[in-house]
């Protein structure tokens, strides 16, 4: 919990008495490899904060996965859309490797943030920060070209080839394993 204590300090201003009625909307989670946090078609109704471990998000095309975000260490992983409209998600969020998370439940932060408006605001960054993120994912697609999109994820997250296997980062970059071998050949 202490992680996530931290981060909320690192994001907004947040007392003691704000923490203490977070604190009854977490639950510590842990994950084993392939476990799911979230599955395609369910309503998505937390938010999970990973301590340690990895996660992914990825929706299924013809038996296919199609990644479209990797979650690490101090990030937030959720459905946006399925957490604000309670409609069912398009994609799965599952732990890649054994992963240990705060679930946020949404019910009871919604009733947290009439508690305290430091509350409401940490829950308002969270989205926004989750929103950039999808957003600058989506605007990779858009204005780079697929050796641009592997030359800035390695620039921001250098140890992501590390942790994360080719065919996955393939996937993630919305190109084949074929193609992303010859962009890392002209290194």
């Amino acid at each position: 919990m202490e992680n996530l204590k931290k981060y909320i300090a690192s994001i907004t201003p947040f007392s003691e008495q704000s923490w203490t009625v977070l604190s009854n909307c977490l639950t510590e989670i842990k994950l084993d490899k392939k476990e799911y946090l979230l599955k395609q078609g369910q309503i998505c109704n937390s938010i999970f904060f990973i301590i340690s471990g990895l996660c992914k998000s990825f929706y299924d095309l013809d038996g296919k996965e199609i990644n479209t975000a990797f979650y690490f260490e101090n990030d937030f992983a959720t459905n946006i859309k399925s957490l604000t409209t309670s409609t069912k998600s398009k994609y799965s969020i599952r732990a890649c490797e054994k992963t240990w998370a705060i679930q946020i439940n949404k019910v009871q932060l919604i009733e947290a943030y009439k508690k305290s408006h430091q509350i409401e605001t940490f829950g308002r960054k969270i989205l926004e920060l989750t929103t950039i993120k999808q957003e600058e994912y989506s605007d990779n697609f858009k204005l780079l070209t697929p050796k641009q999109r592997y030359d800035k994820l390695i620039a921001n997250q250098p140890d992501f080839l590390q942790r994360i296997s080719l065919t996955q980062t393939a996937s993630y970059l919305g190109i084949s394993r074929e193609t992303l071998s010859r962009i890392r050949a002209i290194k």
